[in-house]
């Protein structure tokens, strides 16, 4: 008898089942998972992956490379300027629009941008751009930096102070309001709104490779008294599904069930989910972390602007023209000498022309100024020069 007891004892065989024994699958939302925020992942998440993303930084970066910097001493420009030849060519391998657009371009990605400058004995010889996700910043003991660190695969160079007290690299940087020593950029804001974007394009990508048909479950509906599948049958049952009708090369086969199986779907079409309205929506949040007007990049939806010409006037006055200012600052305090400037051409600037021609009609048709007034506010001297 005891041996009978001990076999009456032996577990039956496993079995899939649960509580509802008509559900095989039951899936619910978990967390979400947002990309790095350091230089190198928002350059792959972002620049790299991100049509909406890559487009804003090449407009800013390329619409202020365009505009050339100039010299000028108390007021007049130069042309023949050691300066002027530095700006044009800062380095043999780089012309200045190339590292211009460039330097531009890493200030739109990490918000930092590094140039080091090298010296010679009538001043600097040679500007080059280094790579901000190399570059590591030194501090001393009050907090400011002693010297930069620059990585180049397995190598590290310091680059320190020189005898006169001088680092040479000059470190541009957007705000940051809680970072002394590093700038925030706008794609880092954007940050989310890219990894929304990203996963949309992902989503469609997946249901292109699945027959843009959403995911379902096999519901199971017991003949003969059964309540739930037996192991063998479950397993075989899910690599027959893998094998049989999963990807782009089995789209539209037909399902043939038996044995009490039934096809429920479960996700949300894309008409439900409001799914291009989603995706439109990331776009112009990254959109507007760039000061960038959505409708110069042809997303729908957006009326802030009339028409293009007003949105692209918008554009150069509210995004690019301070941040070449910002440049043009930053590089007069760090290699121009006494009296002497570095700025830009704002007459070079073709999307400012018709606004410069009606500033010019307005002002030559003031009857509240003298000539010499007028010609004082476009620049010239008061009284023409004798012929």
């Amino acid at each position: 008898m005891l041996g009978r007891k001990q076999k009456a004892k032996v577990a039956a065989p496993e079995q899939k089942g649960s509580a509802l024994s008509d559900l095989i699958s039951l899936y619910g939302l978990g967390n979400a998972r947002w990309s790095g925020r350091d230089a190198a992942s928002l350059a792959h998440t972002g620049f790299k992956r991100n049509v909406i993303a890559y487009r804003c930084v090449q407009m800013i970066s390329d619409a202020a490379a365009s505009v050339p910097l100039t010299v000028c001493h108390q007021g007049e420009r130069l042309s023949d300027h050691p300066l002027c030849r530095l700006l044009a060519a800062p380095n043999p391998d780089q012309s200045g629009q190339a590292m211009f657009e460039a330097l531009y371009g890493h200030l739109q990605i990490s918000g930092n941008a590094y140039i080091e400058i090298i010296g010679g004995d009538a001043g600097p010889i040679a500007l080059y751009l280094l790579r901000p996700d190399r570059v590591d910043v030194e501090l001393g003991r009050d907090g400011w930096p002693t010297a930069y660190v620059y990585r180049t695969g397995s190598g590290r160079r310091t680059i320190t102070r020189r005898p006169d007290g001088t680092l040479p690299v000059l470190h541009l940087k957007l705000f940051n309001p809680i970072d002394d020593q590093y700038g925030q950029s706008p794609l880092q804001v954007a940050g989310n709104a890219v990894d929304l974007h990203n996963a949309s394009v992902e989503w469609n990508k997946s249901l292109l490779d699945n027959a843009a048909r959403p995911s379902g479950a096999l519901i199971y509906r017991g003949v003969d008294g059964a309540t739930s599948l037996t192991g063998d049958q479950f397993d075989r049952l899910k690599a027959e599904l893998e094998e049989t009708f999963q990807g782009n090369r089995h789209a539209g086969r037909p399902m043939v069930l038996d044995g009490g199986l039934d096809w429920k779907p479960m996700s949300l079409s894309p008409a439900e989910m409001d799914f291009m309205s989603l995706k439109n929506s990331a776009a112009r949040d990254i959109a507007l972390a760039f000061g960038v007007p959505p409708m110069l990049l042809g997303i729908p939806g957006d009326n802030t602007y009339s028409n293009y010409r007003e949105a692209n006037l918008s554009f150069w006055r509210q995004t690019v023209l301070p941040l070449i200012g910002k440049v043009a600052t930053a590089l007069s305090k760090d290699l121009a000498e006494d009296m002497v400037d570095i700025g830009f051409d704002v007459d070079s600037i073709d999307a400012l022309q018709e606004q410069r021609m009606a500033r010019l009609e307005t002002l030559l048709s003031a009857d509240v100024l003298t000539d010499a007034e007028k010609r004082m506010a476009l620049g010239y001297p008061s009284v023409p020069e004798a012929q």
